[in-house]
């Protein structure tokens, strides 16, 4: 049995205290997953605490059987994700990054990118967004994100896919490269 399986048992015992080292094992890639979701760092903490109530909460229908502990988390917080931007209906640029630059050419230049990025990636298909963002910033494997989306690892490799044409497509027309 792992330190990870051995923590999800002493919760389920009835140790609450455990639950602490799954939350500091998956804070920081959960916080990360859901700020590359919804762009916005403070709301994304406060998702987090919603993803690990729940993940304690529904501890008890996890089965190792079906998937490993992280896809099961990372599916909660892709819901959670999900459900706050449907609150939301907005995503908001970090406009706040962009004011507080440095005079520096470079800096700029590279937040101007990470701008342009965000609004490209707001601009995709959720479902193409949330595959490319699972793949490039989580470094997921093709076949958890399958589990994580509930669709075939075929369809993951065909929204990345597009996810990086549109992506392609939308970078070049705003810096005036030619195709």
């Amino acid at each position: 049995m792992t330190t990870e399986e051995q923590m999800i048992q002493e919760v389920l015992d009835g140790k609450t205290e455990s639950f602490r080292w799954i939350i500091e094992r998956y804070q920081r890639p959960v916080l990360q997953m859901i700020s590359n979701f919804i762009g916005d760092r403070h709301a994304a903490e406060d998702v987090a605490q919603e993803v690990f109530m729940a993940a304690y909460q529904k501890l008890s229908s996890f089965d190792p059987m079906l998937c490993r502990f992280s896809t099961w988390l990372f599916t909660i917080t892709r819901n959670k994700s999900i459900n706050y931007l449907r609150k939301k209906r907005t995503i908001s640029v970090d406009s706040k990054m962009i004011e507080s630059a440095v005079n520096s050419r470079d800096l700029l230049e590279e937040r101007e990118f990470f701008q342009q990025m965000d609004v490209a990636l707001n601009r995709l298909p959720k479902g193409q967004k949330r595959a490319f963002v699972l793949a490039e910033f989580e470094n997921l494997p093709y076949d958890q994100i399958a589990q994580i989306e509930c669709v075939s690892i075929g369809t993951v490799k065909s929204r990345i896919h597009r996810a990086k044409k549109k992506l392609r497509k939308a970078l070049k027309s705003k810096t005036g490269e030619k195709s």
